[in-house]
Formats: C-alpha cells, structure tokens, sequence
C-alpha cells in the first residue's frame, strides 16, 4: 500500500449523511460512521487511507463547508546518475537554463 497523497476533514455538525461523497470518492476511502450526528444521520467518515487528493468529495457535496481536502506535498524523488552543474556563464542576473 503506497502513502496517502490526500487528507480530508468532515465537519460532521455540517454533513448530512446523503452518501453522495461515498459513492463517488475513487479510492473508497470514506464510510458513512455508525454514530449518529446532531440530525440524527449517519455522517461521512474519512477512514484513514488511500486518499489521492482529488476533490471529487468536495465537489459532489451539497453541504458548503462539510468537506476539506489536502493535497500532501509528495516527497522529493532523487535523481540517480544525474549531476547538476552550477554555471555563471550568463551573469548573475541572467536566467538560468
């Protein structure tokens, strides 16, 4: 299983237990929790794993303010065999290539 790229927040005073971001996220990484809310629903969940970072929670949801994505900054990959050389040739204020 690879790390999440992704992280979401469910205010769940705000959800209304309606499904649509369970039904349309990707990876299945949300559930509808067994409690119930302050409406007397059963609101969304984020399980923990597999989030991408997409969005299509968020944009799915009828409820402004119920769901936040994160997108996390993917570690930086190393490069083998290649060297970076630094060159002044242009001058300090010339763009760099």
């Amino acid at each position: 299983m690879s790390s999440p790229r992704g992280n979401v927040t469910i205010d769940v005073e705000e959800c209304k237990g309606c499904g649509l971001c369970v039904e349309s996220c990707p990876p299945k990484c949300l559930e509808l929790a067994p409690d119930l809310n302050h409406y007397g629903v059963h609101a969304a969940r984020y399980t923990g794993a597999d989030c991408t970072g997409c969005g299509i929670c968020f944009y799915c949801c009828p409820e402004p303010g119920a769901i936040t994505v994160y997108r996390l900054a993917a570690p930086p990959k190393a490069v083998e065999g290649q060297v970076r050389v630094e060159s002044n040739a242009g001058g300090e204020n010339a763009p760099a290539l």
